[in-house]
C-alpha cells in the first residue's frame, strides 16, 4: 500500500522562499549585482513647418524706421491780450496737486501777472502761441544724409518736427515738402552721422499673398513690428484721384501712418496711410501707398519741394454699361467727359461734354482713375494724343499738357432756381416718369416732378435739376427730348444719355427708353 504525500509546501518553506526573493529584489534595486534602468515615454515632439522668420529683416531695417512727433503753435488772439483758445474755469483749485488739469490752470489761468509774463515769454515770434503736441506718426530714412518719408497728414499744419530713432535719440527735423494728393511728405534731419536707410521696391512684382512686415509707432509704441500678407492691389478708397493702394492685413493702428511696409528682402513696398476700422483699431484691413507712386513723388519733393503734374482740365465720370449702350460703345471702358474747364488744355483742343476718352497716347484708358494717374504722370508742356468716342465714332485730338494748379478744385456748375409749382409750359415725358419745363436761361429743361416709381427716380434725378442734353444733343423743350429719344430708338438703342445739371455740378445719367 503506497503512501501519498501532501504536495502543498509548508509554511516554513514559503517563508524561506519569500525571504530569498525579497533579498534578491533588494539586491537588484540597489544595483549591487545588476543595474535596472527605469523606462519613461518620450516627450512630445512635432517637426516645425517651414514658416519664414522675419527676424533677419527686422534686424536690418529697424534702425531706418523712426517715430515722428509733430508740434503746432496754438492760436492766439491778436488783440494784445494774453488769452489763447484754451479755456480754464472755476473749481480747478479743488483738484489734486498732481492732476494735469490743475497744472494746466495754474500755468495758463487768468490773473497773476508773473504767470502772464512767463506765458508771454513762451510765445513764438510775432505773438504766435507756444508749441503744442499735435500729432505722432512714423517714418523712414531713404538716404544716409537724413532725408526721410512720412505722411502728409502726419505733418500737415505742423510748426516743429522731432524724429526719434530706434535707440531713443531725438533729433530735430525740417519740412522739405509735402503733397496732399498722395498724402506724402519729406523731412530732413541735419546731423553729422550717417543714417541707416532703406530703398523702395519694384511693387509691380508684388503679388497678392506675398508676406510683408510693417514697422512703426502705433499708439506711441516705437519699433513695433507686425506681419501679414498683401490682401489686394489697386484699391480705391475715395481719398483722391490717384488712389491705387495696396491692401495689407498686417496689424496697422493709429501712429503707424507714414511707416513702411517691407517685403522679405527689406525693401519698402508701401507706405502705411489709412485703415478701415469701425472701432478705431486694427481689423486686418490697412492701405499702403505703393512704392512706385511714392518714389516719383518723393524724388520731386526732395528736388523742388513740390510736385509738378500734367493737367487735362476736364471733369470726368465712369462709363457704366448703361452709358456705353446709350452711346453705342461696345465696352464700358474709358472716362466720360462731364465738362471741360474753361481755358483748360482739354477745352482748347475741342474736347466736349459727352465725349468719352478711350485712349491716351495710343494706350487704352480703363476708367477715370486710370486717366487721372496717367495724365498726372505726363510732363507739363509735352504733347499728347487723346482718343475720343464722339457721335458714334472714334477720333483723335492732339493737345499740349498743362500744369495742374496747386490744390485746384473743380468749380461746380451754377445752380438754377427751383421753379414754382404749376409753372406754365410744363410738359410730361410719361415714358421717363418726368415732367419738365423750359429753363429760364433757355439752356435746357428743368425737371418739375419725378415719378417715385420711375427709373429716373431710381437713378437719382430730382425736382429742380436741369436736363441740358440728351445723347450729347442740346435740348430746350420736351419735344427736343422726345425727338432725340425717337432717333435713338430707330438706331436700336434701349437707353439714352442725359446730361444733368444740379447744385453739386454736372453729371451724366443713362435712362432706359421704351421701344415702341
Amino acid at each position: 500500500m503506497s503512501t501519498i504525500k501532501n504536495s502543498r509546501p509548508s509554511l516554513k518553506t514559503v517563508l524561506k522562499t519569500t525571504t530569498v526573493a525579497g533579498v534578491a529584489a533588494v539586491l537588484l534595486t540597489t544595483g549591487l549585482p545588476a543595474e535596472v534602468t527605469k523606462s519613461f515615454a518620450e516627450a512630445v515632439s512635432v517637426p516645425a513647418p517651414a514658416v519664414p522668420s522675419f527676424a533677419n529683416v527686422v534686424d536690418a531695417v529697424s534702425p531706418a524706421v523712426v517715430s515722428v512727433r509733430v508740434q503746432a503753435r496754438e492760436r492766439v488772439s491778436d488783440d494784445g491780450s494774453n488769452f489763447t483758445f484754451d479755456f480754464g474755469g472755476r473749481g480747478f483749485e479743488d483738484l489734486p496737486e498732481d492732476h494735469p488739469l490743475r497744472r494746466f490752470f495754474r500755468e495758463f489761468g487768468p490773473g497773476d501777472n508773473d504767470r502772464a509774463d512767463r506765458w508771454r515769454d513762451r510765445r513764438g515770434p510775432r505773438g504766435e502761441g507756444r508749441l503744442r503736441p499735435r500729432a505722432q506718426g512714423s517714418g523712414f530714412f531713404i538716404t544716409e544724409d537724413g532725408y526721410l518719408v512720412t505722411n502728409n497728414h502726419v505733418v500737415s499744419d505742423g510748426s516743429a518736427f522731432t524724429v526719434i530713432l530706434n535707440d531713443g535719440t531725438e533729433l530735430d527735423a525740417k519740412l522739405v515738402g509735402k503733397d496732399s494728393r498722395t498724402d506724402l511728405a519729406v523731412l530732413k534731419v541735419d546731423d553729422k552721422r550717417k543714417f541707416t536707410y532703406v530703398k523702395f521696391a519694384d511693387d509691380e512684382k508684388v503679388r497678392v499673398g506675398d508676406w510683408v512686415v510693417a514697422v512703426g509707432n502705433p499708439f506711441g509704441l516705437g519699433g513695433t513690428v507686425t506681419a501679414g500678407i498683401i490682401s489686394a492691389r489697386g484699391r480705391d478708397i475715395g481719398s483722391g484721384p490717384y488712389d491705387d493702394y495696396l491692401q495689407v492685413d498686417a496689424a496697422v493702428n493709429r501712429g503707424n501712418s507714414g511707416g513702411p511696409t517691407f517685403n522679405l528682402a527689406g525693401e519698402v513696398v508701401g507706405i502705411n496711410t489709412a485703415i478701415f476700422s469701425p472701432s478705431g483699431g486694427n481689423v486686418g484691413i490697412a492701405f499702403a501707398i505703393p512704392a512706385t507712386v511714392a518714389k516719383d513723388v518723393v524724388n520731386s519733393l526732395m528736388k523742388d519741394g513740390t510736385v509738378s503734374r500734367g493737367w487735362l482740365g476736364v471733369q470726368i465720370q465712369p462709363v457704366t454699361k448703361d452709358i456705353a449702350e446709350s452711346l453705342g460703345l461696345s465696352e464700358a471702358n474709358g472716362a466720360l467727359v462731364v465738362e471741360p474747364q474753361a481755358g483748360s488744355p482739354g477745352e482748347k483742343a475741342g474736347i466736349k461734354n459727352g465725349d468719352i476718352v478711350t485712349a491716351l497716347n495710343g494706350e487704352p484708358v480703363k476708367d477715370p482713375r486710370d486717366l487721372a494717374r496717367r495724365v498726372a504722370a505726363l510732363r507739363p508742356g509735352s504733347t499728347a494724343e487723346v482718343t475720343l468716342w464722339r457721335s458714334g465714332k472714334s477720333e483723335t485730338v492732339k493737345l499740349e499738357i498743362g500744369t495742374l494748379p496747386s490744390d485746384s478744385k473743380e468749380t461746380p456748375a451754377p445752380s438754377e432756381a427751383q421753379p414754382d409749382e404749376g409753372q406754365a409750359g410744363e410738359e410730361a415725358l410719361a415714358d421717363l416718369g418726368l415732367t419738365v419745363t423750359p429753363s429760364d436761361d433757355d439752356s435746357g429743361v428743368t425737371i418739375t416732378s419725378v415719378d417715385p416709381d420711375s427709373a429716373a427716380s431710381d437713378r437719382g434725378l430730382k425736382e429742380g435739376e436741369k436736363i441740358v442734353s440728351v445723347n450729347n444733343q442740346d435740348v430746350k423743350s420736351a419735344d427736343d427730348v422726345l425727338k432725340v429719344i425717337n432717333n435713338a430708338k430707330k438706331d436700336g438703342r434701349t437707353k439714352a444719355l442725359f446730361q444733368i445739371e444740379a447744385q453739386e455740378g454736372s453729371r451724366f445719367v443713362a435712362l432706359p427708353i421704351a421701344q415702341g
